[in-house]
């Protein structure tokens, strides 16, 4: 498989990290060139490792109910920066946990309004994450 960049890491205010880095191991495990930015990563931060790794996708984890806030002007910040056709995901729990139980179709709706590619519940597994990008990115297994 050739090799793809990923940049990952928690965005904004949030300090929980064990998600993404379950994920970046996993993504390294199947053959991905992972740069884990860790937590507290403002969006600045994530586009200018997209842009000095080459990324091809960028991977935003949120766990504490504040990704939506987080993660909007994203995909335009990546467009005015160049990055047009990066894939975005996110990932976690994107909105406060009622909202993920009883209204994830308008949540799945937001963030795709929002320029990403795919956004995922907190019970999403890495083998999910991961077959999504291969097909996103067109390799085979």
């Amino acid at each position: 498989m050739p090799s793809k960049n990923i940049v990952i890491g928690t965005i904004g205010a949030d300090a929980h990290m064990i998600g993404a880095w379950v994920l970046q191991k996993a993504l390294t495990t199947a053959g991905f060139n992972v740069t884990f930015l860790g937590a507290v990563v403002p969006q600045e931060e994530f586009i200018s490792a997209a842009i000095e790794t080459d990324a091809d996708a960028i991977l935003v984890s949120s766990m504490y109910g504040m990704g939506i806030l987080d993660c909007e002007g994203l995909r335009d910040k990546c467009i005015e920066s160049g990055l047009e056709d990066i894939l975005l995901y996110a990932g976690g729990t994107v909105a406060a946990p009622l909202e993920l139980e009883k209204n994830w179709p308008q949540i799945e709706e937001r963030f795709s309004k929002m320029g990403f590619n795919r956004v995922y519940p907190n019970t999403v597994t890495v083998e999910e994450v991961i077959a999504a990008l291969k097909s996103d990115l067109g390799l085979k297994d």
